[in-house]
C-alpha cells in the first residue's frame, strides 16, 4: 500500500476513535459506569485540586461527583473539531447539551470540552478534559443575564464561554488580531489552533475557572 494513502487511512481510524471517546464518555457517565468511564482516560491521568493521579484516584472524584451533584443525566454529544499534533497525541473541542435532574430543579447546559487526546500501545485515550459552560440553569429559566451558570447545589457563577475564545473580545472591542487578508495562512490541520490563538492546553492569561460538572 503507498505510504501516503496508508497514512491517510491511519488518520481516519484515530479521527473515528477519538470520536468515540467523546461518546463513549457521555454514555459511561449518563449510565454511572464509573469503572467504564475512568477507562477512557490515560492510565496516570491527573485528578485536579491535589486529588492525586491514576484511575483509581479519579475513580474516586467521579465517584463522589456524580452521587453529589444530580441523578438523572442525559450528555449529548455535538459538533467535534480535532487536531493532530503527531501519530499519537491530538486536541480537540467537543459541543455537549447536557440535562441533569437535580432535587425539584432540572438543570440545562450548555458546554464546551477542551480535550487532550494521546495514543498508548495502539489505543486512544483522554489525557485532559476541561468543561467550559456558556450557562446552565434550570429549564424554566431563561439563560439572559449574569451571572449564567446557576447549579442548584453551588452560588451562581460567571460563564468561561464564549469569552475563553480570543477572538470573541476581539470582536466586540473591534481590533481583531488580524485584518482582511492579513490572517497567517497555514495548513486546515492547524485550523483550530489558529482559531485559539495557540491556547490549546487550557486557560487563557489572567482568566480563572470553576468546576465544571462531569
Amino acid at each position: 500500500m503507498d505510504d501516503d494513502i496508508r497514512e491517510r487511512l491511519e488518520r481516519l481510524e484515530a479521527t473515528e476513535a477519538i470520536r468515540q471517546l467523546a461518546s463513549r464518555y457521555a454514555l459511561a457517565v449518563d449510565t454511572r459506569d464509573v469503572d467504564a468511564l475512568v477507562e477512557l482516560f490515560v492510565d496516570d491521568v491527573r485528578v485536579g485540586r491535589g486529588g492525586g493521579t491514576g484511575r483509581e484516584a479519579f475513580k474516586k472524584w467521579f465517584d463522589g461527583a456524580l452521587r453529589n451533584s444530580w441523578t438523572t443525566s442525559i450528555h449529548g454529544v455535538m459538533n467535534h473539531v480535532i487536531e493532530f499534533e503527531g501519530a499519537d497525541r491530538a486536541y480537540g473541542v467537543v459541543y455537549c447539551r447536557a440535562e441533569h435532574e437535580a432535587g425539584d430543579k432540572y438543570i440545562v447546559q450548555a458546554m464546551q470540552y477542551w480535550d487532550r487526546y494521546e495514543r498508548r500501545d495502539g489505543q486512544w485515550y483522554f489525557e485532559r478534559r476541561i468543561p467550559l459552560a456558556w450557562w446552565a440553569t434550570d429549564v424554566l429559566e431563561r439563560p439572559v443575564g449574569e451571572p449564567k451558570v446557576r447549579w442548584h447545589n453551588r452560588p451562581a457563577a460567571p460563564s468561561e464561554l464564549p469569552g475563553w475564545w480570543p477572538s470573541w473580545d476581539e470582536f466586540w472591542s473591534g481590533s481583531p488580531k488580524h485584518g482582511v487578508g492579513e490572517r497567517e495562512e497555514g495548513p486546515h490541520a492547524t485550523w483550530l489552533a489558529r482559531v485559539r490563538r495557540g491556547q490549546l492546553h487550557g486557560r487563557r492569561s489572567g482568566q480563572t475557572r470553576r468546576d465544571g460538572s462531569p
